[in-house]
């Protein structure tokens, strides 16, 4: 088991440590923004460093939202064959602009996924973190 479950409870808040070492182990998630009240969801590969998330992203429809509305929700999760996990960031994105700001970010080997180019690096400054992990089972019987 990943988590030890008190009382065999099938869910478990995660502390805050607990999900930053889930984040950290983690390479894929989903960006949510939010433009005029209409939330936009996309998946994206990340990596973690000092507590925060980056991301690398081309000029699209995620780009010109996050720069109208920084506040943004990350999620990533794992699922496993008997136990599975979810992590909510809530946090504020910003493109990175200065080479000062750049070449820490440049050095954590952020690759993308597909051979496009994506020339814009993301930082999401976390506001708040939580976490659940489960553990799957069949549904109890109803008492009567």
């Amino acid at each position: 088991m990943m988590f030890e479950h008190a009382d065999g409870q099938p869910v478990l808040e995660l502390t805050d440590e607990q999900s930053w070492e889930l984040l950290e182990g983690t390479k894929h998630g989903r960006l949510v923004v939010s433009v005029g009240g209409e939330p936009d969801i996309f998946p994206v590969n990340y990596v973690t460093a000092d507590r925060k998330i980056f991301l690398r992203t081309a000029p699209g429809n995620k780009l010109a939202q996050l720069t109208i509305n920084s506040k943004v929700l990350f999620e990533t999760d794992g699922i496993l064959s008997d136990q599975a996990w979810s992590v909510v960031l809530r946090g504020s994105a910003r493109v990175l602009s200065n080479s000062a700001e750049l070449e820490p970010v440049e050095a954590l080997g952020l690759k993308t996924w597909v051979p496009t180019l994506k020339d814009f690096y993301v930082e999401i400054d976390p506001s708040s973190v939580s976490g659940r992990h489960f553990n799957f089972g069949e549904q109890p019987e109803r008492e009567i």
